[in-house]
């Protein structure tokens, strides 16, 4: 869960029905995995669509930005049926949509993945350059987005920045101001003024008219931003609902079909040796003379806002980027900073990347195919694969983790949803045998009840010994899942704190320099 700025303005009142869908059924083959969703959504509101991983929620998404087609049923907008067969019907009808994940070009700048097939133009029909890195600023500026700069490409952009690329990219696009905006996760990596950000532009739209279908598993966000909730739970709307007749637990209940428990478990660190000493390290332009220890038993937060250097900082440590000074030491190590992910695999390291679709799956291969892939040179004979080695190894990971469906190593992983995704990566490093574990954003796009099981294994892991990074941009979790936090501020560590007793203003205020 987040916790919602509190400069939130008071919801404005929905106005007439702009979005109608009657009866949707989608169906892959045999398995129906929407059944009859009905749903309205008024001009003004914020639509909040909240459920567990694999409840439909993703289908529905898709079937409103025309990449799926419904199996049966209707949808209208402003009162007239409509047909979208393709994204380019959706958006020509003026749905826009902000998916989790990215679709950013990663080669072009910020400007041409904002203005791609409108740029403004000199004689002659070559593009002018300048005249349309400063429409992108200017676009970027009107919607609190200032400090990226349009000419950066936007592959170098932490995640966080390049999702608020995306959702400027959907406001700016060819044929004006959207009647519908769907955000997916839109929150996710985002925090401090970022997220601030955010809420303030969902309530400009808001007052423009803007139907916004707001789908999170941040439900302290949900209950503050939205005008109305929608419960989906195994393809069916289970409850229709709004923030002043509800509240998290009920949300949870509703979600799961049980009542809400500990999230977090209660967490008793031991005292023990010191498995990653970070010292000095720093990389140009992006951190600089960061030390401290990760202890076998311990779970420490490491929170910051974007462009503090959290993500960069991980990736240097594992030796997935250079550093430029400093030193990583693992017991047993002879290496001073590991040059690759390989050396630090070697030394005992593993990293949970904040990406999983982009970096951390690989999305035509099988769920098994994906746990095997860091075990490739322990599992294979001369040049043939000891298939029985690794078939007994990743169906252990599927049981240990309770990756879903029951036959999901058989699957192609992108046909799990989100939370077992999630799964299926740490799955991956666990197998290494890491001692050290590296996680950016493991909850990120994943249901409460996912959550407190990789919250619960994450402490069982530590009280066997190992010692974890978690990196969130989620206060509520870098307080309630660790025992200590490192808050970063402008690319160096500006407070070690413990979890217990340590309030989310605390973090903020050391996270945004302002700490007394």
């Amino acid at each position: 869960m987040s916790t919602p700025t509190r400069s939130t303005p008071v919801r404005p009142t929905p106005g007439r029905p702009v979005l109608r869908i009657r009866g949707v059924h989608k169906s892959y083959g045999p398995t129906e995995v929407l059944h009859g969703v009905d749903l309205t959504g008024r001009a003004g509101e914020v639509l909040a669509v909240v459920g567990a991983n694999g409840a439909g929620k993703s289908t529905l998404i898709k079937i409103l930005a025309g990449a799926e087609r419904m199996s049966a049923g209707e949808l209208q907008l402003d009162g007239e049926d409509v047909a979208l067969r393709s994204p380019h019907d959706a958006h020509t009808h003026g749905i826009r949509t902000v998916h989790q994940e990215l679709t950013l070009v990663p080669e072009l700048s910020v400007t041409e993945n904002l203005l791609m097939g409108h740029f403004p133009r000199r004689l002659g029909g070559l593009i002018d350059w300048k005249a349309a890195h400063r429409r992108a600023r200017d676009l970027l500026d009107g919607i609190g987005y200032g400090a990226i700069d349009p000419r950066v490409k936007a592959g170098r952009l932490t995640v966080a920045r390049q999702q608020m690329v995306e959702i400027a990219k959907a406001l700016v696009s060819e044929g004006g101001e959207p009647k519908v905006l769907v955000l997916d996760e839109p929150s996710a990596v985002l925090a401090g003024s970022d997220l601030e950000a955010l809420f303030v532009l969902i309530r400009r739209l808001q007052e423009r008219g803007v139907l916004i279908i707001y789908v999170s598993h941040r439900l302290a966000e949900v209950t503050e931003l939205a005008t109305s909730i929608v419960v989906i739970k195994d393809g069916r709307v289970v409850a229709e609902t709004t923030p002043d007749r509800t509240d998290e637990n009920e949300l949870i209940r509703l979600m799961a079909g049980r009542p809400a428990g500990q999230l977090y478990p209660a967490r008793r660190p031991a005292d023990g040796d010191t498995l990653l000493d970070v010292s000095g390290l720093g990389r140009t332009g992006e951190f600089s003379d960061v030390s401290f220890v990760l202890r076998a038993g311990e779970i420490t937060g490491l929170f910051g806002l974007v462009g503090s250097g959290r993500s960069e900082l991980a990736r240097c440590v594992f030796g997935a980027e250079p550093a430029r000074t400093g030193a990583v030491r693992a017991p047993g190590s002879d290496a001073v900073r590991f040059h690759s992910p390989r050396e630090a695999i070697a030394a005992g390291l593993a990293l949970v990347t904040e990406d999983r679709k982009g970096t951390g799956l690989v999305l035509g291969l099988s769920t098994a195919e994906n746990i095997g892939l860091t075990t490739l040179r322990t599992t294979t004979r001369g040049p043939l694969l000891d298939t029985a080695r690794r078939r007994r190894d990743v169906v252990s990971m599927v049981d240990r983790l309770d990756i879903r469906p029951a036959h999901s190593a058989k699957l192609p992983v992108r046909t799990l949803s989100g939370g077992n995704q999630q799964k299926a990566v740490l799955a991956k490093w666990l197998l290494t045998g890491p001692r050290v574990l590296l996680l950016d954003e493991p909850t990120r796009g994943v249901d409460m009840a996912t959550r407190a099981e990789i919250y619960r294994m994450l402490d069982q892991l530590a009280r066997d010994g190992m010692a974890i990074l978690l990196i969130s941009s989620d206060l509520t979790e870098v307080l309630g899942a660790t025992d200590r936090v490192l808050v970063m501020h402008e690319g160096r560590i500006a407070a070690e704190l413990p979890s217990e007793g340590t309030t989310e203003d605390t973090v903020l205020a050391h996270a945004i320099g302002h700490a007394a």
